[in-house]
């Protein structure tokens, strides 16, 4: 016998996974220059040339230092260069003690998880549209996920729906600021609001509610826009950062969980998610990995291809008639269906190789993800095929 939960995850990719591995076989058949793959997150900028050094830095050292094991935390060269950046950053004071190296946002997300579910009855809410592993995660650490519908007007939060969403079994709360998949950034007085409802809620219920901020995005934003620090506005809050879009290092898996010294109950908090963390198997973060992070923690994103893709696409996509949110950060478009459903939309891009993701997966099946951290060539040939699509709406003529 096997487990029938990890059977359905395994043989069921995600929606992205599945159109990048399409797009990568697609490519053979038809040349790269003929597929275009808006499908997943994978940055086409190239890490800064500060990674690069590093990476020569850290592998010229000696070989036993280079690739031995960290304490299961991280090592405090990389603890210690990560708190002093936040301390800069954001104007308050952390040290290593607040900062636990993983591998990449989804491993302290997990982590975090784990250490805060109680029970099969334990519920972690999100809001649509989301990134749609959160499912995955939550399930997996033995809770129940409950989505608040989206607002599809800007994409800031249901409040409505989240008050109703709250149950005295509500562990948690995960927020993506900048959100996978819209793009929006979460305005201070929503995250006001939603500490203000999250204490009132504690407080009747007798219990903490935990925000889990999962932050790969936090740098990648635009026109000057300030994406505020979560535990600013709610002191129960843990932090999963990840490097991977910042440094172009998705393949990497580096990053870290920050739980800030606001946490009420600190102390258990750290260990029970470093408990979860040893308990599904993360030793320690990859050494190499954590070595040059300590050396480039303070390295910025390079925005300029993105902020010019953001503008390509969004123009392109609007002055055909479709309906978007200009994103203010990520580097993502959330688009609306322009007709049927995303999934019939998408299908029908996919014939003419523009691969995009339908939102059904993210909890929003009106809407489509189109990703621009692409070439910008990619963009320019690929909006003749947009018009194309829109122009087939199931009015009486064929699609395409």
């Amino acid at each position: 016998m096997i487990c029938q939960k990890m059977l359905e995850l395994g043989k069921n990719k995600s929606q992205m996974r599945e159109l990048f591995e399409y797009g990568l076989a697609q490519a053979a058949v038809v040349g790269k220059e003929n597929v275009f793959d808006f499908s997943i997150g994978n940055p086409s900028v190239p890490p800064p040339d500060a990674v690069g050094d590093a990476f020569v830095e850290v592998l010229n050292e000696p070989p036993l230092k280079t690739h031995g094991y960290t304490p299961a935390v991280g090592c405090d060269e990389a603890r210690d260069a990560v708190a002093k950046h936040l301390s800069k950053l954001l104007g308050r004071k952390f040290s290593r003690r607040n900062i636990y190296i993983t591998c990449g946002a989804a491993a302290a997300v997990m982590a975090s998880l784990k250490g805060l579910c109680i029970d099969h009855e334990t519920e972690f809410i999100v809001f649509a549209p989301y990134f749609p592993e959160y499912r995955c995660y939550v399930e997996s650490a033995g809770a129940i996920l409950k989505v608040v519908p989206a607002d599809t007007d800007d994409f800031q939060i249901n409040f409505d729906a989240l008050e109703k969403a709250i149950s005295p079994h509500t562990q948690g709360v995960i927020v993506n600021t900048p959100n996978n998949p819209t793009g929006a950034v979460y305005k201070k007085d929503v995250l006001m609001r939603l500490g203000d409802l999250l204490r009132a809620k504690s407080k009747e219920y007798g219990h903490t509610i935990y925000i889990i901020s999962d932050e790969p995005y936090r740098e990648l934003v635009y026109d000057n826009i300030e994406v505020a620090f979560v535990p600013d506005y709610y002191e129960d809050t843990i932090v999963c950062y990840s490097y991977s879009k910042t440094l172009s290092l998705p393949g990497d898996r580096i990053g870290y969980m920050c739980v800030p010294d606001t946490m009420h109950d600190f102390d258990e908090v750290c260990w029970a998610t470093a408990g979860a963390a040893r308990a599904m198997g993360y030793v320690c973060a990859p050494a190499i990995m954590q070595k040059v992070i300590a050396r480039c923690a303070d390295v910025p994103a390079n925005l300029a291809v993105y902020a010019h893709n953001r503008k390509l696409l969004y123009e392109g996509l609007t002055n055909m008639g479709y309906d978007c949110v200009y994103p203010d950060g990520a580097f993502y478009l959330f688009v609306r269906a322009p007709w049927g459903t995303a999934k019939e939309f998408c299908a029908c891009a996919k014939k003419l190789n523009v691969l995009i993701v339908p939102g059904d997966d993210f909890g929003c099946p009106t809407h489509f993800r189109t990703s621009y951290c692409v070439n910008p060539d990619t963009i320019e040939r690929a909006l003749p095929l947009f018009e194309q699509l829109i122009a087939n709406a199931p009015d009486g003529s064929d699609k395409v």
